[in-house]
């Protein structure tokens, strides 16, 4: 399933769900995209976390930093920086299109400065949930589906009966995002058994698991403002 738009209206400009695709769309841009393979994998393990580095909070020593010429990393940078990093047009676009589709609502009823700040901590969630789980590995993680989970999670418990207009194979459909959204974090979890037992893919799948538990906690803690209602007028009104 491939939600296109949803029809939730929101009350303001998405402002930081627009900087935010913007900045996830400048620094792939950024990337080695026309690169060889040693040169992307150097960027990738020079720029972006491993679940080695986060659970022991040190370098790899595995890793060659010093020939690959990062000798210096910073593994608390890595993280944050590992959730504006792509593997391909894809990866981010899928990323942003489920960014765009369910961040503007989430962000109206958070408001822009504690939407912010809920989806740097839903990332780092993520990433904590993929390193712990999978502590030894030494793969870079990268992408911004683990923060986006986070964002699906929140907008679950707040609009659960909005109709996402979703494209299953070759069919669109209206869909309420319960089912979507709920389909989706099934379809996570079963594949995170699988990636146990050998056939992850190479994607994060617990990342995924972990932003999107991670998403409906923080929103219950940041109070999310409640829904506006329409005004009832006051006195005759004329109708025209």
């Amino acid at each position: 399933m491939l939600p296109l738009r949803d029809h939730n209206p929101t009350h303001r400009t998405p402002v930081v769900t627009i900087a935010l695709i913007a900045v996830n769309v400048g620094i792939f841009l950024t990337e080695p995209l026309t690169g060889t393979d040693a040169q992307q994998t150097r960027f990738f393990f020079c720029n972006a976390t491993l679940p080695y580095e986060v659970v022991n909070r040190e370098l790899a020593p595995q890793v060659p930093y010093g020939a690959l010429g990062c000798p210096g990393k910073s593994v608390l940078l890595a993280m944050l920086y590992s959730m504006f990093l792509h593997g391909g047009l894809l990866h981010i676009g899928g990323n942003m299109l489920f960014l765009w589709v369910f961040g503007n609502n989430v962000e109206d009823r958070l408001g822009r400065v504690r939407f912010l700040a809920f989806y740097l901590l839903a990332g780092a969630a993520a990433t904590m949930a993929q390193s712990y789980l999978t502590p030894a590995s030494v793969v870079p993680l990268i992408g911004a589906s683990g923060a986006i989970a986070g964002v699906l999670g929140a907008y679950l418990l707040m609009f659960p009966h909005a109709q996402v207009t979703t494209l299953i194979f070759y069919f669109v459909t209206e869909l309420p995002a319960v089912l979507v959204l709920a389909g989706w974090f099934l379809l996570q979890v079963f594949q995170g058994v699988g990636s146990v037992q050998g056939d992850g893919g190479g994607v994060a799948y617990f990342a995924h698991i972990g932003g999107f538990i991670a998403g409906m906690i923080l929103l219950l803690l940041l109070r999310p403002r409640p829904p506006s209602r329409p005004q009832t007028p006051i006195g005759p009104v004329a109708s025209r």
